[in-house]
């Protein structure tokens, strides 16, 4: 799948992946299932011999249960403070997104990990999670949602949507978005978006031309016409 920014993630601890952009994940008899197109258990058995150059044939085996390791420790100490220039400001300025954007509508997310601290570009979300970017980092500090941005003055009936939320702070900058705002911060979130996009008689989507996006589309024409 083309993609422009990483949106594929590994836990390796608990042997589990993730595609935001597809919205899919599992492990990795599941991501053999994707690269060989098949559901069968043994078809994926025997991707993953091929990849691994294991001699076939492959005996019959059933799926093992793995016993999980210990998951990743959580964001510790988060906290959430207003965004100065800094050099987080720096970076956005290096993507085309001014500090009075910026400032606007995103924050400062202070947090820990394993012991150690950390501070990223904070975009909050409706369920009280962060998405997060720096220059070293690509995350979300969950819980995982949609963003909804309310626009004072603006047409009450229309909605404007977008994939990420550089997405939207580029539009913001450009002075392109129309009424309200939502953020789906993962095309996975389509669902979740619905309830908020149901009062709107107008919606604009911002979405990226690629499989991901067109297939949100379609699940948005689907519903509303």
């Amino acid at each position: 799948r083309g993609e422009r920014t990483p949106s594929f993630r590994v836990n390796v601890a608990k042997q589990l992946w993730y595609d935001f952009g597809l919205g899919k994940g599992g492990d990795i008899f599941t991501l053999a299932g994707e690269f060989a197109r098949s559901g069968d258990f043994m078809e994926q058995v025997k991707f993953i011999a091929g990849t691994a150059n294991i001699p076939m044939p492959v005996p019959e085996v059933s799926k093992p249960t793995f016993l999980p390791k210990p998951s990743e420790p959580a964001f510790e100490g988060v906290e959430a403070v207003p965004l100065f220039r800094s050099p987080l400001t720096d970076y956005l300025a290096e993507r085309g997104i001014p500090y009075a954007v910026a400032s606007r509508y995103c924050c400062r997310l202070n947090y820990g990990v394993r012991g150690k601290r950390y501070f990223a570009v904070g975009f909050p979300n409706v369920a009280g999670g962060y998405e997060i970017r720096s220059r070293f980092f690509k995350g979300c500090v969950p819980p995982k949602d949609v963003s909804l941005v309310k626009v004072e003055g603006s047409p009450a009936d229309v909605c404007s949507v977008f994939e990420g939320f550089m997405d939207f702070l580029s539009a913001a900058t450009l002075e392109l978005e129309k009424g309200d705002c939502l953020v789906l911060n993962s095309v996975a979130n389509v669902e979740k978006a619905m309830r908020y996009l149901d009062g709107y008689g107008c919606i604009d989507c911002y979405l990226d031309h690629d499989a991901a996006g067109r297939r949100t589309l379609k699940t948005l024409k689907g519903h509303y016409g």
